[in-house]
């Protein structure tokens, strides 16, 4: 029951509604979200307004699809209606994985008695050693007869490249956010992606069951953030979902919650529209994803556009520009509950996994032999830290590492971004030197750390930004970072922040709890070991966030360490006798009876400037008997992390990474340098 309004305004008033809750799709806006009316240029204007009357009929449930860009092309296409394709998309730690876990558990994927470990999505080692999804994965699950693919996103936004290309085989999003941060900056960067492919969002308030739960500021701050990406009035009539993904449950509202997930996979069969396909087409599937089997060789994961891919058909691989080879498909998978199973035909609309093309690269088409034309080419966000990476020159090298040469180095550099489309790497200035860039530090360190564990042995530089020059201007990449921090703390995190040429435009409290969200919009040169000194200055209670912004003018200098390093003047192992006396001058990293060489960093020094020790210098053994024997109290040595080590460095030191050992030390081309 809808009634049209004609009324009379001054241009410089505001409209205030507060439509009833319940009254269309669950959708709670509070009294303090105000509408703006656009009215024409007149001093008084007549516009007719739409709203419903507060004691009325619910209206029926109309949810948002996606928009058409090509309309005309589109009505010749067909929608299927038994298969869903959704990403979950959302900032760290807002509980993505944790939903999925509940989903699969709810759809039965699992027996009953079979014992299923937590985040089972992150399946990788690193993954489920930090906590985080650092890949995106594939999985489905059935409810009433459709078939619902899932796929798990990361949430960092250094990992932003895989949210960018999985965005290509989905029609709709489920967008988490916490109940009590709301919007963060990863969710503002992965909708903005998702509203730009014109896809349906179905916005689910996770984490409804903490005490602090504020769910109407969280969804009118999402609606806000909808409205200034510029999404259209379909998009903007999102469905809101309220749940508990560690407890299993959702509903349309927060004080009633369902037993289960059903409210939200019925949300998603309503409000998610079905795949657009041309049946009888010619085949056309975009390679999203690629994966490595020892036995089946490379599988490329992707969504089949038009026409039916058979097992053993013979395909045309196109690229972008038009330069085709030809291949066979030798097995062919569809993803079922949690497993790949084999299929012997694929339709338009499904995803799948197509083995037997050795050669085939992430962007590319697999297309029909005869008439197959190449889909458009995934593009992703250029990167805005690099880092160099050289063989091991340290007088240790080849004690612990299985491949230390740079064609080893320069092979598996190559091969990471045949996969990982957001990552760059070209060739240094020598033959055994090569500059990696990334979307950030975590980004790159995670490639190290994975290169590491596989056997490789390598010397990696300080993270550099990758400035650009407009209008003979030199212009560098700013971040957003947003900060949660205790109020008692808040003044010295503030003092770090302006020393990093950082700006703030807003603060504001955050639930019952005293804490603070300060934003800035900072350089990405002051955040290069940014996060230990935060953590340091609120004793380990700050949490901090950052997404890139946009390129602006130079800053000017940023000093981001005040102190220098206790550098190692000769090879031994190290003894107690010789720490008593160097831990007077700072904090060491190493312990008594460590190898050593000359040019290891072993400490932080108190002071600014390096200051060169020697931690390997034993007790004179003579008159042994006259002298009382002292007993030495070591203090721990700091124990740095790869990600502590990478923050640390500054431009003439060097991280070496081998399987076993980190170590720093400084840079021998440098040091010669400034002799």
């Amino acid at each position: 029951m809808e009634m049209a309004v004609a009324f009379h305004k001054p241009l410089n008033s505001r409209l205030s509604i507060n439509p009833n809750p319940n009254s269309r799709r669950g959708l709670c806006f509070s009294s303090s979200l105000l509408f703006n009316c656009r009215l024409p240029s007149s001093p008084i204007a007549t516009t007719p307004f739409k709203f419903p009357f507060r004691n009325s009929v619910p209206a029926p449930i109309k949810c948002s699809i996606s928009t058409e860009t090509a309309k005309e092309k589109k009505r010749q296409l067909m929608r299927r209606r038994d298969i869903r394709n959704i990403a979950i998309v959302a900032h760290v730690d807002h509980g993505k994985t944790t939903l999925v876990d509940a989903m699969l558990k709810q759809a039965k994927v699992f027996r009953d008695n079979q014992f299923v470990q937590e985040r089972i999505m992150d399946s990788n080692d690193l993954e489920r050693e930090r906590g985080i999804t650092i890949l995106s994965k594939n999985t489905s699950i059935g409810y009433k007869d459709t078939k619902i693919n899932i796929i798990d996103t990361p949430g960092h936004s250094d990992f932003g490249g895989e949210v960018e290309r999985i965005l290509n085989m989905v029609e709709g999003v489920l967008l988490v956010v916490d109940s009590v941060e709301g919007p963060m900056p990863q969710t503002r960067f992965v909708l903005k992606k998702a509203l730009e492919f014109g896809h349906a969002v179905v916005v689910v308030v996770n984490k409804i069951d903490r005490p602090s739960a504020r769910p109407d500021y969280v969804i009118n701050a999402t609606f806000e953030l909808f409205i200034e990406l510029n999404a259209t009035d379909e998009q903007c009539d999102f469905q809101a979902i309220y749940a508990s993904g560690i407890k299993g449950k959702a509903g349309l509202s927060p004080e009633n919650l369902a037993d289960d997930l059903g409210p939200l996979f019925e949300s998603i069969i309503r409000c998610i529209p079905g795949p657009r396909i041309d049946k009888d087409g010619a085949l056309q599937m975009l390679a999203t994803n690629i994966e490595y089997d020892e036995h089946k060789g490379r599988i490329a994961i992707g969504r089949v556009h038009a026409g039916v891919l058979q097992k053993g058909m013979d395909v045309r691989v196109c690229t972008t520009e038009d330069a085709c080879r030809y291949a066979r498909v030798s097995e062919l998978f569809v993803y079922e509950k949690f497993s790949r199973v084999p299929a012997e035909t694929v339709e338009a609309g499904d995803i799948c996994a197509v083995c037997g093309i050795d050669d085939i690269q992430i962007g590319e088409t697999i297309a029909d032999k005869s008439s197959g034309k190449p889909l458009p080419a995934i593009k992703v966000e250029e990167p805005t830290v690099k880092m160099a990476f050289s063989i091991n020159t340290s007088p240790f090298v080849g004690r612990e590492g299985k491949y230390v040469t740079s064609r080893n180095l320069r092979d598996r550099l190559y091969r990471e971004i045949e996969r990982n489309l957001a990552m760059r790497v070209e060739d240094g200035e020598t033959a055994d030197t090569f500059i990696v860039s990334g979307r950030g530090t975590l980004h790159i360190t995670i490639l190290i750390e994975n290169m590491r564990r596989e056997g490789y042995e390598f010397m990696v530089g300080p993270p550099k930004v990758i400035n650009k020059r407009v209008d003979d201007k030199l212009q560098e990449p700013f971040e957003i970072a947003t900060v949660e921090v205790p109020e008692e703390h808040m003044g010295s995190v503030v003092e770090l922040l302006g020393k990093r040429r950082g700006q703030m435009f807003d603060m504001q409290g955050v639930g019952s709890e005293g804490t603070t969200l300060l934003k800035y919009k900072i350089p990405t040169r002051g955040l290069l070991g940014l996060r230990n000194a935060i953590l340091t200055a609120s004793r380990g209670t700050a949490i901090l966030n950052t997404i890139f912004d946009s390129y602006g003018p130079w800053a000017g200098d940023i000093t981001t360490r005040d102190q220098g390093s206790l550098v190692a003047f000769e090879e031994g192992s190290t003894t107690s006798y010789a720490l008593c006396s160097s831990q007077e001058r700072g904090q060491m990293f190493v312990g008594p009876g460590v190898d050593v060489y000359k040019g290891q960093i072993v400490g932080i020094h108190q002071r600014p400037g390096d200051l060169s020790l020697n931690v390997c210098k034993k007790k004179a053994a003579t008159n042994v008997r006259s002298n009382k024997e002292q007993t030495v109290v070591l203090d721990t040595p700091l124990d740095y992390s790869l990600d502590d080590c990478i923050e640390y460095i500054q431009e003439d030191e060097m991280v070496e990474v081998t399987p076993l050992s980190i170590r720093m030390c400084k840079n021998p081309k440098l040091a010669k340098k400034t002799r």
